[in-house]
């Protein structure tokens, strides 16, 4: 039996048999890639969160369209938008799930690593989504640091449907760094496995 789902991303998803218009697929993700425009996250080394985070989010979209989901994104460009924008969009879409993509940083460099997910409240059908995505992350290779409650975070709290942030590696660490570049598609591989899993 077929399902069909919206996602957001920062991603979402919903469970429904129609999105609008009568458009039929398997899920319809809205992807949000973090920051933007004049907010480029965390950087190191002239390496800029926000890049990395529009990177990932496009090509795990690309992944998901070609298994046959629908995908729409926040921003698929350089641009800027608040959290609270973030969480609007994502409310109007009517999509199930949100996911957000990240890039972590430590106070020094290479003292910390690992993925992570974090969620408004664990023990939710948002904690499940992060904790499959996390291991999967963790079997490609990542530290892992588990899933993690995070109530202030706006993204998180203003959303209407499970929302979880992922954070993919530290920014100032050379080797997760280096599984982000050297092995981007399978890290990629990685997420969208998480991700069917979960829904």
């Amino acid at each position: 039996m077929e399902t069909n789902w919206n996602i957001c991303f920062l991603i979402f998803f919903r469970k429904v048999k129609q999105f609008k218009c009568s458009t039929y697929g398997k899920y319809l993700r809205i992807q949000h890639p973090a920051h933007g425009g004049y907010d480029n996250g965390a950087s190191y080394n002239g390496r800029k969160e926000k890049d990395d985070a529009l990177r990932v989010t496009l090509a795990v979209g690309k992944k998901l369209e070609d298994a046959g989901y629908n995908v729409l994104y926040t921003r698929t460009t350089d641009r800027y938008d608040s959290p609270f924008e973030k969480a609007q969009i994502a409310n109007r879409s009517g999509a199930d799930y949100f996911i957000s993509f990240h890039r972590n940083s430590g106070i020094n460099p290479n003292t910390y690593s690992g993925t992570q997910a974090l969620v408004y409240e664990t023990g939710t059908e948002a904690a499940r989504l992060g904790e499959a995505i996390n291991q999967e992350l963790v079997d490609f290779g990542f530290k892992d640091l588990g899933v993690v409650e995070r109530p202030g975070l706006v993204v998180l709290r203003r959303t209407q449907m499970p929302a979880v942030l992922m954070e993919l590696g530290f920014i100032n660490n050379e080797a997760d760094n280096a599984l982000f570049d050297q092995q981007f598609n399978q890290m990629v591989d990685a997420i969208v496995a998480g991700v069917e899993k979960a829904v």
